[in-house]
């Protein structure tokens, strides 16, 4: 067990409304890509290209068994789609990417974050553990999966969705999670 800082900056487009938030990168021998969710077994960017393109391949390279992360990036910034995690330094209990195993040494300082991204007006968690760690930080309840709640930092309205987990050790089908996830951007993006 050792002391981990977060690999990756955070990933905030100027126009970003939106800041999407898991919990912390899986160990970096599981990486396909050097960005988020990284792990070619995790189906967020399949889930991206399902809800926006109709296409769970859209992001996916299947020949390299990678993710298209150039393609991914342009989307996030014309889109206006933050992304981070809820930790910035954590122990990891065991190797692997499991967030049952994790214990967060740093929370992420989000209201700071949220002060470089001022058209953000929603917040995301992508999983169980960003969800506890996010609700313990600003002192708010959780939603049910596929639920938000409105809330206030210093003044500003915000909404808190709560997603499901883009990990297949969640038990749902991939198109139901899209179905979340639908939602949940047309309520945001319109």
């Amino acid at each position: 067990m050792t002391l981990e800082t977060h690999p990756l900056k955070p990933f905030l487009p100027a126009n970003a409304k939106v800041l999407m938030l898991g919990s912390f990168p899986p160990p970096k021998k599981r990486w396909c890509i050097d960005f988020y969710y990284p792990n070619f077994n995790n189906d967020m960017w399949r889930i991206f290209g399902l809800v926006f393109f109709s296409d769970k391949n859209h992001f996916v390279d299947t020949a390299a068994k990678k993710f298209r992360q150039d393609t991914i990036v342009d989307f996030l910034n014309e889109k206006g789609i933050a992304i981070y995690d809820t930790a910035t330094r954590v122990i990891r209990e065991k190797d692997n990417a499991s967030d049952k195993f994790l214990t967060i040494v740093e929370p992420t300082d989000l209201k700071n974050m949220l002060k470089k991204i001022s058209f953000c007006q929603a917040i995301v968690t992508t999983g169980q553990k960003a969800t506890d760690t996010l609700c313990a930080y600003f002192s708010v309840t959780p939603p049910s999966v596929g639920e938000s709640v409105d809330f206030s930092i210093d003044g500003k309205a915000m909404r808190f969705y709560r997603m499901p987990s883009s990990s297949r050790a969640y038990p749902l089908a991939i198109d139901k999670k899209a179905a979340f996830y639908r939602d949940m951007f047309l309520n945001i993006f319109g």
